[in-house]
């Protein structure tokens, strides 16, 4: 038991619990168990909720701090704090969420693509049913990245498990991310396609520059990313060095401008991955998403590392790296900045295979939508490391196949612009489990919902707008309050 006064304790009285789930006899020596916790609230509302992890997983997801990228603002609590009982795993691995060597076992692979989450969710549901001598009435689930992935997956494997699902950035096309991150690497590492950080931020200046605007307010973030994109050639030409040769940090080489390409541009396979996926649509790198950063950016080291590939050379070629060495190959001194994934030969199978247990790019949502389920799916415009635009196609195409009126009477789906990977130009705090549980529960459909900033313009509010809406400043009011802005499509 965890006392209301408990140093630290800001979420009331609780019992936490911690626990396993043992391999399956069958499964490869080795394999590790899935460590587990939940929280059980001294004052219960009836409901679960599940919470997803981040990157390759490997640390038990507490269940103790709000849901990942819909953070709230006090007075408002944790979901523990507002009585949930909270729970989440390690997805079956002790580990870095950057390491994914655990990838060589596939019992372990296939407990972080998907199995975890079920026998995670099983497993607690009879915990609470003991602990509280009744069965939850909402079983939810939540989670950002990698856990905004879970989301997804946990709509499409297992419908009737869940009654809402919020998913964050979800990290669809798992594998498509991985591989698009072994393109930009390559591109950045061939002669003369380094970007330094000074040109990574020239980068990011210039296409701020060309469409800060197009919103209808100078903010330093691009609201009309649609706009931006036409404007990508002028963009471009802005940034090249004359006739293409490295001048200096005032410019791009072409060689350069080939590495921005690689990371912009659509990755195109010759051959499909699992539910017939051959793209992974590309990074708003010319729209307003920032490559700068030290830790999730393009890199800061000019050279691969002496013993491969390392974190300073990219967050997107790291993850890649090893998500072909483990998970794929199962080489771990495989030379990735050599292989042609284009042309994988004998590897083309396992590519495929395994981007059907990581990913969640199928399309059928239908037994979800029937049993009543709800989802709320919320992505940045600027995210660095998970590009929104596989989770726009991603929508455009339940809208195709289902109508516009299946898809709202069941899905939700927001973008933020200026909102990175946790980071940016804005960062919204909003009540994405508030909006989902008034759904579920008293049929109250979310709309355009508002979010604060809570990061460095704390405090000023947008309308967080559904899908294809973006906010454009009316051009009165004062423009840090939300009303001042309007959900407009152009």
């Amino acid at each position: 038991m965890v006392a209301a006064t408990a140093s630290g304790n800001s979420n009331g009285e609780y019992c936490k619990l911690k626990g396993t789930i043992a391999p399956s006899a069958t499964a490869p020596a080795g394999t590790s168990n899935i460590n587990f916790q939940v929280n059980l609230p001294g004052v219960w509302n009836s409901r679960m909720l599940q919470m997803g992890g981040g990157g390759y997983n490997g640390t038990v997801v507490t269940g103790l701090d709000f849901v990942s990228m819909a953070w709230t603002l006090p007075p408002m609590g944790s979901p523990l704090a507002q009585g949930y009982a909270t729970y989440g795993s390690d997805s079956g691995h002790v580990g870095s969420s950057i390491d994914a060597s655990f990838g060589t076992n596939d019992a372990m692979m296939a407990n972080f693509g998907h199995e975890h989450l079920k026998k995670t969710k099983d497993t607690v549901a009879e915990i609470i049913k003991l602990a509280y001598n009744k069965a939850a009435t909402k079983s939810y689930f939540a989670g950002a990245s990698t856990g905004g992935r879970e989301g997804m997956t946990a709509a499409q494997r297992y419908p009737q498990d869940y009654d809402g699902i919020i998913a964050n950035a979800p990290a669809i096309n798992f594998a498509g991310v991985r591989l698009q991150g072994l393109k930009v690497g390559q591109s950045a590492y061939a002669p003369g396609g380094y970007i330094n950080n000074a040109k990574q931020k020239l980068s990011l200046k210039v296409s701020v520059d060309a469409c800060d605007t197009d919103d209808g307010l100078a903010d330093r973030i691009v609201g009309n990313v649609e706009a931006c994109r036409t404007k990508v050639a002028a963009i471009k030409a802005s940034l090249r060095c004359v006739d293409g040769i490295d001048t200096g940090d005032t410019c791009l080489s072409d060689a350069q401008l080939k590495t921005v390409s690689a990371v912009s541009d659509d990755l195109v396979l010759t051959y499909a991955l699992a539910n017939n996926v051959s793209r992974h649509e590309g990074y708003n790198i010319l729209q307003g998403a920032d490559f700068s950063g030290t830790t999730l950016g393009l890199g800061t080291a000019a050279t691969i590392g002496a013993s491969g590939v390392q974190f300073g050379n990219g967050y997107l070629f790291f993850q890649g790296d090893g998500y072909l060495k483990s998970f794929i190959t199962k080489n771990s001194t495989l030379n990735t900045f050599t292989f042609d994934f284009a042309n994988p030969g004998t590897f083309q199978q396992t590519l495929n295979t395994v981007s059907g247990i990581v990913g969640a790019m199928n399309p059928d949502l239908e037994g979800f939508r029937a049993r009543g389920g709800k989802l709320i799916v919320m992505h940045g415009l600027a995210d660095q490391v998970i590009s929104p635009n596989p989770m726009i196609a991603y929508y455009k195409a339940q809208v195709s196949k289902s109508g516009q009126s299946t898809v709202d009477s069941f899905l939700r789906f927001y973008t933020a612009p200026g909102f990175g990977h946790g980071d940016g130009a804005f960062v919204p705090a909003w009540d994405a489990l508030g909006a989902l549980d008034k759904w579920s529960t008293k049929g109250e459909v979310p709309g355009t919902l508002v979010a604060t900033d809570s990061g460095a313009s704390f405090g000023r509010s947008r309308p967080l707008c559904p899908y294809p809406g973006f906010p454009k400043f009316n051009g009165t009011g004062p423009s840090y309050l939300a009303s001042s802005f309007t959900c407009a499509n152009s």
